[in-house]
């Protein structure tokens, strides 16, 4: 069991997950933080690195084959980030692409990303272990 997320490594087992930090933010600790601690999980992670177009991210999303799409956010364009990355998820047939998303991100724009088609939405103040839990829940349905 991974001392960081107190989750079995096991627990996102043959999971594909793309880590991706779209817009101009330079900021990549968070990212590559939730990276390891999905890695540790057991899923395969792809980090794309800094400052990805959504048109970046929806094609290592396609290439790659991934199940789900977590976009760190820390510079205030989270909603029409997410709205890109659907529209272009959709676009390209990847409509079964779960789409997450992470950064600062006030309580008042969570409503809009939920209906923009993000599936959760984590803060820097959510434990490790509820942001994999998370994620290993709405992958498993």
């Amino acid at each position: 069991m991974s001392i960081a997320t107190q989750i079995p490594p096991n627990t996102l087992a043959r999971r594909r997950i793309l880590v991706a930090k779209p817009g101009l933010d330079g900021h990549d600790v968070g990212a590559k933080v939730i990276a390891i601690a999905l890695r540790d999980a057991g899923a395969e992670v792809i980090y794309t690195g800094l400052r990805k177009t959504p048109e970046y991210i929806v094609r290592v999303a396609l290439d790659e084959d991934v199940d789900a799409i977590g976009l760190s956010i820390l510079s205030g364009s989270h909603v029409a980030l997410v709205q890109e990355t659907v529209e272009l998820l959709r676009k390209h047939g990847l409509d079964d692409v779960k789409l997450f998303v992470g950064g600062t991100i006030p309580r008042e724009d969570w409503e809009a990303l939920r209906q923009a088609g993000a599936v959760g939405i984590f803060t820097s103040e959510m434990p490790l272990s509820e942001v994999v839990s998370a994620v290993a829940e709405v992958l498993s349905r």
